[in-house]
């Protein structure tokens, strides 16, 4: 996905949170919140770097929940913000419902042991069919080679602490995309938090064909292309009254 909107001329960051890929090994359980902190951090950088005045933030999952978390606290420094499988309440949703199965190991522990039948669950726990085959492996590979356990923070904050993002408070242009077979993110509680949002410049978009790792899907190129359209899109102008 970098790749690609990059190769379009876009100036295109990512980071590892704490405790994720190449960053530091800590304590902490990376809470949604810490997630937040991270980009409080890393942003000031990006601006600086790039000689920008506000950053177009995008997000999948927790790191949907991260980036509308930023976007609360730190609404001057946000141009706009799309959301891919975010989920606002947790209402619904038959994969968090099966998660809270585990709440007190969440609560008790700062991490929780993967393996690639791990993440092969999260491209098939949806539908089958809607990765190429080799995509979960490949996905797996990257994961593993940097350890066996991933943070439990986000898990927990899924499970019992929504919601976290106050969608009052979210005042710039917002897409929200939702996969069509999305368990996490129900059509409901994404349509809620869309009603609720502090702006009118927005849109939701589900995209069919598509469940929790859209970006990583068979139609990805069309989750790219909505996204493209909204960030390419022309600033409105505020007509005379």
């Amino acid at each position: 996905m970098m790749d690609w909107f990059a190769g379009r001329g876009f100036d295109v960051w990512t980071m590892d949170h704490e405790n994720y890929g190449r960053s530091s090994r800590t304590g902490s359980n990376s809470d949604i919140s810490g997630g937040a902190d991270d980009l409080e951090a890393a942003i000031p950088i990006v601006l600086r770097e790039s000689r920008a005045e506000r950053v177009h933030l995008f997000g999948a999952s927790s790191g949907a929940l991260r980036a509308g978390l930023f976007a609360n606290r730190n609404a001057h420094k946000v141009a706009s913000l799309a959301l891919d499988a975010f989920v606002w309440t947790g209402e619904g949703s038959p994969t968090l419902a099966k998660r809270r199965e585990n709440l007190d190991a969440f609560r008790r522990e700062p991490v929780r042991s993967v393996d690639r039948a791990f993440f092969h669950s999260i491209f098939n726990r949806d539908k089958i069919g809607l990765v190429e085959d080799g995509v979960a492996d490949a996905f797996a590979d990257a994961e593993l080679q940097y350890g066996t356990t991933m943070p439990t923070g986000t898990y927990l904050d899924m499970c019992a602490n929504l919601p976290i993002v106050d969608p009052a408070l979210v005042t710039c242009p917002v897409l929200l995309l939702r996969g069509e077979h999305d368990g996490i993110a129900t059509e409901r509680d994404v349509t809620e938090f869309f009603l609720k949002l502090g702006t009118s410049d927005k849109e939701l978009v589900v995209l069919p064909g598509q469940a929790h790792v859209g970006a990583l899907g068979v139609n990805r190129e069309r989750l790219f292309s909505v996204l493209l359209e909204f960030l390419t899109r022309p600033a409105r102008v505020d007509g005379k009254v």
